[in-house]
C-alpha cells in the first residue's frame, strides 16, 4: 500500500519478552481502524495526499458531517490527520484502513505525540541547569539560572533564552522504533521503547 502512516491512541506501557527470552520494555498502541476521509490529488492540488480519520465524534458539527459525506461515513471521527502518498492510486474515500495493511512485525516506524505537560518549570528541572554554588555565601541561589543578560552589547536578553517557564505540552517524535507485534484482529501495535504522551493521547505512527 502506499500509505505509510496510521493514526493510534497509547494504551500502556508494559514489557514482554523476545524469541532469546529477553525482556524488553514495550508500548502497547491501539492503532486503527482509520478511514479515508478526502483525497487531494496531484492535477487538482498539486500534490498527493489521503486525509485519515480515527475515533469517533458524537458531537460533530454540521461543517464536519458535511465533509465526511462525501466519503459516505454514517459517524464523525473525532481526529483528522493528513499524510502525503507517492500515489493515490488503489485509494478510495471511505475505505478503511487497519494496521496490518500498513505494518509489519520488524518494521521500523517514528512516533509523533504530544508530551505530558508539567506546568511551570524552573530552569533546572527544564533546561538541566547545574544551578548556583552551595558554599561562599550563596544560600539562596542553588537553582537559580544566574545572569541572562550581557552588559552594553547587546543591552537586553536574547530571543530564545534558556528560562523558566511551561514545561511539556508540546509535539514530540521519537525515531527508530521498532514494532515487535501486530495485531490486526484487535488492532493493536506493540512498540519496542517508550512513545510521547499520556495515557489515551493520539499518536502519529510513520515508516520510516
Amino acid at each position: 500500500m502506499n500509505l505509510n502512516s496510521i493514526l493510534g491512541i497509547k494504551i500502556e506501557q508494559t514489557a514482554t519478552f523476545d524469541e532469546k527470552g529477553k525482556r524488553i520494555p514495550v508500548t502497547k498502541v491501539m492503532a486503527g481502524p482509520c478511514v479515508i476521509c478526502h483525497i487531494r490529488r496531484n492535477h487538482v492540488n498539486n500534490y498527493q495526499s489521503v486525509q485519515l480519520g480515527f475515533g469517533t465524534d458524537k458531537k460533530a458539527n454540521k461543517a464536519i458531517l458535511g465533509h465526511i459525506r462525501g466519503a459516505g461515513l454514517k459517524t464523525a471521527p473525532h481526529f483528522f490527520r493528513e499524510f502525503k502518498v507517492l500515489s493515490e492510486e488503489a485509494l478510495e474515500k471511505g475505505k478503511e484502513i487497519k494496521v496490518g495493511d500498513v505494518f509489519q512485525a520488524g518494521d521500523v516506524v517514528k512516533v509523533s505525540g504530544t508530551s505530558k505537560g508539567k506546568g511551570f518549570a524552573g530552569v533546572v528541572k527544564r533546561h538541566g541547569f547545574h544551578g548556583g554554588p552551595k558554599t561562599h555565601g550563596q544560600s539562596d541561589r542553588h537553582r537559580s539560572p544566574g545572569s541572562i543578560g550581557s552588559t552594553t552589547t547587546p543591552g537586553r536578553v536574547y530571543k530564545g533564552k534558556k528560562m523558566a517557564g511551561r514545561m511539556g505540552g508540546k509535539t514530540v517524535t521519537v525515531k527508530n522504533l521498532q514494532i515487535v507485534l501486530v495485531d490486526n484482529d484487535h488492532n493493536v501495535l506493540m512498540i519496542k521503547g517508550l512513545v510521547p504522551g499520556s495515557t489515551g493521547g493520539l499518536l502519529t505512527i510513520t515508516k520510516e
